[in-house]
C-alpha cells in the first residue's frame, strides 16, 4: 500500500556505549549478569519456514499456519531510541493476540531516518534499529517478512533509486527504468546484499541465517506503467530472485505483488478491478525462485463508490481465483498479505470494520481447512499508542479497540487449532 504519513524529524545518531572508562568492579557485575542470565528462546521461531507443494512447513514437515499483521514503520520508529518501546509494545500485544507473522520494511532510501543515505552508503544507527526489530520479534515469537524496496515514493523506493542514477549522469526516462537500467539494478542488488549479509549487532546472527525472518520480499506492490503485460516486471523478478537465492538459500522469497493479472492468461483479467498495473500474477509467480504468492486487496479504494455488497463480492472472487491458480497452476502456497478497511471512508464504523475483517478471516480459514493452499493473512495494519502521525486510516491499536482485538485473536486461535489438526494428521501418515 502507498503510505500517506507525516513524520517529525528527529536525529538518527545512536548512542555509543564505552567500557573503557568503566570501573573494574562495575564491569565484572555486568559480565556476571550476562553469563548467568537465562537465554530467552522462542519456540515460535525455532526453525526456518519452508514450502512443500502448496503448504508452508517448519522443521521439514510440520504444517505452518498463521495469523499475522503489517507494521511497516518498525525500523523507522526504532531509529529513535526513545521510541523503541513502541516496537516492543506492539510486538508484545500482537503476540498476546496470537499473531505470529509481521511484515515490515527493511528499506528507507534517502530522507528522514534513512537506512541507505545514498547508493551504498548506510546509516549504521538505523541498521541497528533493524537489528533491534529482528531481535524483539525473536523475543516475542513473531516471524518477519522483510520487504526490500517500495514501488512508491514513501521511504524512497524506486523513485529514489532512479533519481540517484540521474544525479550520477545516467540517462533515465521514467521511474520504470528501475526495472531495466543496469546502474539502477546495481544499486538495488547492492542493497539486497547489504541487508541479507548483515550481522545483527545484538545477537551476532547474520540475517540470512536467522529463522526469525520467514521470507524476503522483492518490493512492496511493484507496478510498471510502461508495460501492462507483466513482461518487463517478469525479467526483473527473474534476475533479482536468482540473485537473492544466490546469497541466501535458507529463506523463502516472494515478490510483493497485489495480485493483478496480466496478459499470460487473458481470461483471468476479468477478476481485476477494471484495470492492469504492469504485473502478471501467473507468469511472475511461475518463476521457480519465487516460493509463494501474495495478494493484496483494497476494494474501498479499487472499487470506490460501490456498495459493501459489491465490494465483498469482488473480494470473494479475488480470493477464490488466486487461491485456485496458486493451487492448480503455480502449485505454491499463497498469503493474503494486505487487507483492511479505512476509517476515512464514508459510512465507516467500527462494526463495519470488524465485520469486514471477520469475513476475510472466515474465507482464509475455510480455504485453509478445505485442502490447504493458503498459509494465512496479514491485516493492514497494527500500530502502537501515540502514533497518530503514521495513521493512514487503516490503523488498529489493539489495546484501544477491544472488539477488533477479539476478532483478530479469534482468527489466531482458529488457525493455530487447524495447524495442530493438520500436524496430527501428518504424523499419522
Amino acid at each position: 500500500m502507498a503510505i500517506a504519513h507525516s513524520f517529525r524529524r528527529s536525529p538518527t545518531q545512536g548512542h555509543v556505549w564505552s567500557l573503557s572508562n568503566m570501573p573494574y568492579s562495575q564491569l565484572m557485575i555486568i559480565i556476571l549478569v550476562v553469563i548467568c542470565s537465562p537465554v530467552q528462546q522462542s519456540a515460535g521461531t525455532a526453525g526456518f519456514v519452508k514450502t512443500r507443494n502448496t503448504q508452508f512447513v517448519v522443521d521439514g514437515s510440520s504444517p505452518f499456519l498463521f495469523n499475522g499483521f503489517n507494521s511497516y514503520w518498525m525500523m523507522h520508529v526504532a531509529a529513535e531510541p526513545s521510541e523503541r518501546h513502541k516496537v516492543s509494545d506492539t510486538l508484545r500485544e500482537t503476540a498476546a493476540a496470537g499473531l505470529t507473522v509481521c511484515r515490515t520494511w527493511a528499506f528507507s532510501d534517502g530522507g528522514d531516518r534513512a537506512l541507505q543515505m545514498s547508493p551504498g552508503a548506510y546509516n549504521e544507527p538505523v541498521f541497528q534499529a533493524l537489528d533491534f526489530v529482528i531481535s524483539e520479534a525473536k523475543k516475542y515469537g513473531v516471524r518477519l517478512i522483510l520487504s526490500l524496496s517500495n514501488n512508491y515514493k514513501d521511504f524512497g523506493g524506486r523513485s529514489q533509486y532512479v533519481n540517484w542514477a540521474r544525479g550520477a549522469g545516467v540517462p533515465i526516462n521514467t521511474d520504470d527504468d528501475f526495472y531495466t537500467n543496469q546502474v539502477v539494478k546495481g544499486y538495488y542488488m547492492n542493497h539486497v546484499k547489504r541487508v541479507l549479509t548483515r550481522i545483527n549487532t545484538i545477537d551476532g546472527v547474520a540475517y540470512k541465517d536467522d529463522p526469525t525472518i520467514m521470507a524476503w520480499e522483492l518490493m512492496n506492490e511493484p507496478r510498471c506503467q510502461i508495460d501492462y503485460s507483466g513482461k518487463t516486471l517478469n525479467g526483473w523478478v527473474q534476475e533479482m530472485a536468482s540473485y537473492v537465492k544466490s546469497i541466501d538459500s535458507n529463506h523463502l522469497l516472494e515478490i510483493g505483488m497485489e495480485g493483478f493479472y496480466g496478459d499470460s492468461i487473458p481470461d483471468r483479467k476479468q477478476y481485476n478491478p477494471g484495470y492492469q498495473v504492469g504485473t502478471d500474477f501467473i507468469s511472475n509467480n511461475l518463476i521457480k525462485e519465487i516460493d509463494f504468492t501474495t495478494i493484496h486487496a483494497y476494494p474501498d479504494i479499487w472499487l470506490s463508490g460501490q456498495d459493501d455488497n459489491s465490494q465483498m463480492g469482488f473480494m470473494q472472487r479475488w480470493m477464490t481465483s488466486h487461491l485456485t491458480d496458486s493451487r492448480t497452476i503455480l502449485k505454491k502456497p499463497i498469503v493474503f498479505s494486505e487487507f483492511g478497511k479505512s476509517s476515512k471512508d464514508a459510512g465507516y464504523s467500527l462494526n463495519a470494520r470488524d465485520s469486514f475483517l471477520n469475513a476475510i478471516y472466515t474465507n482464509i480459514y475455510n480455504f485453509a481447512r478445505s485442502g490447504g493452499g493458503i498459509g494465512g493473512g496479514l491485516v493492514w495494519q497494527i500500530m502502537g499508542e501515540g502514533m497518530e502521525s503514521y495513521d493512514d486510516g487503516y490503523s488498529i491499536v489493539l489495546n484501544q479497540n477491544p472488539s477488533t482485538n477479539a476478532v483478530v485473536a479469534r482468527q489466531s486461535t482458529q488457525m493455530k487449532a487447524l495447524e495442530r489438526t493438520l500436524t496430527a494428521r501428518s504424523t499419522r501418515v
